[in-house]
């Protein structure tokens, strides 16, 4: 065990787990309307509990066991075998085990963007479950657990380059976006401006930072790879910030607070994948061009589509890690067999399952509330707690 790598993958953990509460909470809570900001926070504290427990159950065991190239097994259920002398490199396992933890209560929870304002909460609660274990589980395991698609898979010795979760989390996150978002339809009030931006750029802020133990702590060492992560992470943030900046500023004749801090995230999300193989110069291009990019995608899923992902999932996190993972086969750093082949197989097994599991809780429990419920706002309808005493 090497205790300098110990202790920056703790405190990578911290920040990751910052990075949802209350960072994504915050975040995402400042772009509803105002009755609907506690039932965001709800969201994500209850998928932080949930997926923490259901991650120690099975979660875990399935991603990075030992079965097969396609499921990891029940080996390590209940973190079976493993105690505080097992050791995964040169860390402890159960600190290994941690850091994944948060980044299985993060994915979900990137989801909850998709539906605010008008889903149940019982079926946020069976569907997260079902969807980590099904989809996030598996998908972490192809690529992270020596799957299918890791070295010395179906696509040879290098296998396929995700450094830090630009298909894991953020291509998975973003189609199963999409497939809620069709399956739920429009909500009654699409149009609504964000209640407090202030939130926005606050919950951004927790989110920059957190990052840098999202991508920094993926080294899994205290190393010149580590700190270069957090180097193109932080040059890749800035650089995105500046260019949706700008490209708002040319398009529409100003900038607003909310646009600033979303090219934040858009920049954040694309160097993702490839926090481990660029450059500052590298970070410089993924964040500028995201910039524009993930701009582009917000305006034509709202003006020139019917489907209503409300706080952009799949325009900033999905298409933002799909084009960091893009760009590292444009870099030079990976094959472009592997890079499109991971992003098809995992796209098309996302959506599939993703579809089947709408359908399957949907069923078993409400998937969006009636009419008057949404109206009126999931906080005092669904939770019977305001955030204000407003009439907004």
């Amino acid at each position: 065990m090497n205790g300098a790598d110990t202790a920056w993958v703790m405190v990578a953990t911290a920040l990751v787990l910052f990075m949802t509460l209350p960072g994504l909470a915050l975040f995402y809570g400042g772009l509803v309307r105002a009755r609907n900001v506690l039932s965001v926070f709800m969201h994500c504290f209850a998928i932080a509990a949930l997926m923490s427990v259901l991650w120690l159950v099975l979660g875990y065991s399935i991603a990075f066991g030992t079965a097969n190239p396609l499921w990891g097994g029940l080996g390590r259920a209940m973190l079976l075998g493993v105690d505080e002398t097992t050791l995964f490199g040169s860390i402890p396992e159960i600190a290994f085990f941690t850091f994944q933890m948060t980044f299985a209560i993060i994915t979900p929870a990137l989801i909850v963007g998709a539906y605010v304002e008008r889903v149940g909460f019982g079926f946020v609660l069976l569907f997260s479950a079902l969807w980590m274990l099904l989809v996030y589980a598996p998908v972490t395991h192809w690529i992270w657990g020596g799957g299918f698609l890791a070295d010395g898979g179906i696509f040879g010795a290098t296998g396929v380059k995700d450094f830090a979760g630009g298909i894991v989390v953020h291509e998975t996150a973003g189609l199963a976006a999409i497939v809620l978002s069709v399956v739920l339809g429009r909500r009654l009030n699409r149009h609504t401006p964000p209640h407090n931006p202030g939130y926005v750029a606050i919950g951004a802020g927790m989110l920059w930072v957190g990052w840098f133990g999202f991508n920094g702590g993926s080294a899994l060492a205290a190393d010149g790879s580590a700190a270069m992560a957090i180097l193109v992470t932080h040059i890749s943030a800035a650089a995105a910030s500046l260019s949706w900046a700008l490209r708002e500023r040319i398009k529409f004749g100003r900038t607003s607070l909310v646009s600033l801090v979303t090219g934040s995230i858009a920049g954040l999300a694309s160097i993702t994948p490839a926090a481990g193989e660029v450059g500052p110069m590298g970070a410089l291009v993924i964040g500028s061009v995201a910039g524009v990019l993930c701009q582009e995608a917000v305006l034509f899923m709202k003006n020139h589509t019917q489907i209503d992902d409300a706080l952009d999932v799949f325009a900033v996190h999905g298409l933002g890690g799909i084009f960091g993972t893009l760009m590292i086969a444009a870099f030079g750093y990976a094959a472009w067999a592997p890079q499109i082949g991971a992003l098809v197989i995992v796209g098309l097994y996302t959506v599939v399952v993703t579809y089947a599991l709408v359908r399957v809780v949907a069923w078993m429990t409400p998937l969006r509330v009636d009419r008057e419920t949404e109206t009126n706002g999931l906080d005092i309808s669904v939770h019977g707690e305001r955030a204000y005493e407003l009439n907004s």
